[in-house]
């Protein structure tokens, strides 16, 4: 007689926080919430820390609750969590008027959002591809200025050889080198 449970939203190594009504705009959020995405959870708390836009605070604010959620309740670790999503959602908008011109009314829409955060906790496996991707980068970065720094190289040896040809001293009038192209 007795209803089913609901199925839980997030997995066991997840943990999720939910703001409603955030006053700002979907598409403004979703600038804040694109830049921490993917990123470790302590990065991205720095992040959103020295982010200059308004509604960074709030962001930050939710992600505090999802580690909190994640250390309290799913007893994760707080070291090792990353931000696996962060999604925006549109909700209610304030209608208002403004008075114009001539009688006339415009009106101002005040757009509300609402925003997820889920957390997860990296697996080994999932740490060593970072840090070997993080590596792979860095390799191929180093590969591109030694690349780059060999082209340099030999660009400047061109031209120094070019300059000690140009200055390369010219034998005197009354030598025999002239002597034999004078006769």
């Amino acid at each position: 007689m007795s209803q089913e449970a609901n199925k839980p939203r997030t997995a066991d190594n997840e943990a999720m926080a939910y703001a409603k009504y955030i006053r700002t705009s979907p598409r403004k959020l979703n600038l804040v919430a694109a830049m921490i995405r993917g990123k470790t959870a302590e990065k991205a708390l720095i992040d959103l820390q020295f982010c200059r836009r308004r509604i960074a605070q709030d962001v930050k604010k939710v992600l505090q609750s999802a580690v909190a959620n994640a250390e309290n309740n799913q007893s994760l670790d707080v070291d090792r969590l990353i931000v696996a999503e962060a999604s925006v959602g549109k909700t209610m908008t304030m209608k208002r008027f403004s008075a114009r011109a001539r009688g006339r009314a415009a009106r101002i829409e005040k757009p509300f959002s609402n925003l997820t955060i889920i957390v997860r906790e990296e697996t080994d496996e999932m740490i060593k591809a970072r840090t070997a991707k993080k590596l792979s980068r860095g390799m191929k970065r180093n590969a591109a200025i030694e690349k780059s720094a060999a082209k340099e190289k030999t660009a400047a040896d061109k031209k120094s050889a070019a300059a000690a040809k140009k200055s390369s001293p010219k034998p005197a009038a009354g030598t025999a080198a002239n002597a034999k192209k004078e006769a």
